[in-house]
């Protein structure tokens, strides 16, 4: 993305936000996952499914902290 030649946002900034939206869509389909396994009855895949789930969430927590770090440097 540029704008002048000058970029936007840097590469490492836009790769951080790709991320985090995948990790946000993933997030939010595992709980229609999750749903389909406690209707077939699966308890072992419900307790997978909320398993990825919350770690996830937790990545996607990780990339936040570090877009914020990198976009800071970048205001620098």
């Amino acid at each position: 993305m540029a704008t002048n030649g000058n970029k936007v946002i840097s590469d490492l900034e836009y790769d951080l936000l790709a991320v985090l939206k995948n990790k946000a869509e993933a997030i939010q389909v595992y709980s229609d996952y999750i749903q389909d396994a406690q209707q077939a009855g699966s308890q072992p895949c419900v307790e997978l499914l909320e398993k990825l789930q919350q770690e996830d969430m937790k990545q996607a927590q990780e990339i936040r902290q570090h877009l914020q770090e990198v976009m800071q440097k970048g205001k620098m």
